[in-house]
């Protein structure tokens, strides 16, 4: 993709978060950093080399003492001029330092324009450009290593190497077209077919381990279900591990959503407890269980929670989509008990005392469709996840069309544009405004 046209102006911002903390990073990119430097230290700093300096307003009126960065194009995070001024980092004196940079002919930058300077200045790749929101926002251990692989750019390699096979086949497919078809040599198709099977099952192969990655990026949001007075409530408190639910034996406790945020073996897991699903004349109650259904349309996992040992009495409401668990609950007041067929996974449990919760977090990982290995996965967003696909049914639609070669090539061609999108060598310009607009300011 092209740089962008626009002149390239200067920007600033805050780096680090909001609030009160020791140090406070106020960071410049663009062509007046040099004239910058001079307005609020008095002098440019060595490349790279660590200066302490007095940063004062356009007044010449001292904001604060701190360390001043400089760092030359096109070595810097952006490709561009950088400078970074690190002080005290009280909002007030942030808030000044970023003012001063202003009033010196900066701009306030926009989220994510620092990142998507270095993308178009070539220092990263879209997805290693998107790799640092991900690493930012990891929700767990496991999520930020795999978005510390991406951002070194192993994905964009695995991308790469798929698009190289790629770019193999189209060679010599556009060589067969230069003959007839009646001379091409058997051995020529059967080539083609196999460097073709060769690159599906490494797409298949990243496709897999990209599903398993979204999980780590996104998390599973599972929904308990289930009437009133199962235990709901009790049991999201043993599985957060605290009281964050109301319980009490009075059926209808819960009226709105509460949400939890959980680590299941090193994935993000967003547990919701709601409302029981009961006909209701109270108006509140009500409310709560036209919010219960509409958790359970986000739903990747619905745990159908059931009281052990008493009817099981179906659920309304329940989503055709979602994976689901039917959760007996209770298991202390109902020794010995099996659970009965009903067509779904079935975990027994009790919330009281615990038992059965280990087998309980195995399941919702086992049906969100989690089964690591203990292999690098790759943090994927959903674009990720929808270029690949596309780039599957590109290579099978190819599949059958191995004698016309035209089609062939044409539908090979569109399989490496789906690659491109990727990394970001065939992406629109309101793509990059969509993604980089999700990013905290200052990044």
């Amino acid at each position: 993709m092209e740089k962008d046209e626009v002149a390239r102006d200067t920007i600033a911002a805050i780096a680090t978060p909001i609030g009160r903390g020791g140090i406070g990073v106020v960071r410049v990119s663009g062509p007046k950093v040099r004239e910058i430097a001079q307005a609020l230290t008095g002098r440019l700093p060595k490349a790279r080399n660590a200066s302490l300096c007095l940063i004062k307003d356009a007044r010449g009126e001292r904001i604060d003492e701190g360390i001043v960065l400089y760092f030359p194009a096109p070595h810097s995070y952006t490709g561009e001029a950088v400078l970074e001024l690190q002080g005290h980092g009280g909002p007030v004196v942030m808030q000044a330092v970023l003012a001063a940079c202003l009033d010196a002919g900066a701009r306030l930058a926009e989220p994510g324009e620092f990142t998507r300077r270095a993308f178009l200045e070539g220092k990263l790749d879209l997805a290693q450009a998107e790799a640092v929101a991900d690493l930012i926002d990891a929700a767990s251990r496991q999520a930020a290593r795999s978005a510390l692989r991406s951002l070194k750019g192993e994905f964009s390699a695995v991308i790469g190497a798929l698009n190289a096979q790629l770019i193999e086949l189209r060679a010599l497919v556009e060589a067969m077209l230069d003959f007839p078809e009646e001379e091409l040599d058997r051995l020529h198709v059967d080539d083609a077919a196999a460097r073709l099977a060769r690159v599906r099952a490494a797409l298949d192969e990243v496709l897999g381990k990209s599903r398993q990655g979204s999980l780590l990026r996104s998390g599973i949001q599972v929904v308990l279900a289930g009437r009133p007075n199962v235990g709901k409530s009790s049991l999201m408190n043993r599985l957060a591990g605290e009281e964050r639910a109301i319980v009490t034996p009075i059926p209808g406790t819960t009226r709105d959503a509460l949400r939890e945020p959980l680590d299941i073996g090193g994935v993000p897991v967003i547990l919701v407890d709601t409302a029981g699903l009961r006909a209701s004349a109270d108006e509140v109650e009500r409310l709560g269980v036209a919010r219960t259904k509409h958790e359970l349309e986000r739903a990747d996992v619905v745990l159908a929670v059931f009281e052990a040992g008493q009817v099981v009495e179906p659920l309304a409401h329940l989503p055709a989509g979602a994976a689901r668990i039917d959760v007996f609950n209770k298991a202390d007041l109902a020794p010995g008990f099996l659970p009965p067929a009903t067509g779904h996974a079935a975990v027994v449990v009790s919330a009281k005392t615990g038992v059965g919760l280990d087998e309980l977090r195995g399941a919702i990982l086992h049906a969100a469709g989690w089964a690591s290995t203990g292999e690098s996965l790759f943090l994927a967003r959903e674009r990720h996840l929808r270029a690949l696909e596309s780039a599957r049914s590109r290579l099978q639609a190819a599949a059958g069309e191995l004698r016309r070669w035209e089609f062939f090539a044409e539908e090979l061609r569109l399989a490496q544009n789906a690659l491109g999108s990727i990394t970001g060598e065939f992406t629109a310009d309101d793509l990059l405004g969509e993604i980089f607009a999700r990013f905290c300011i200052g990044k």
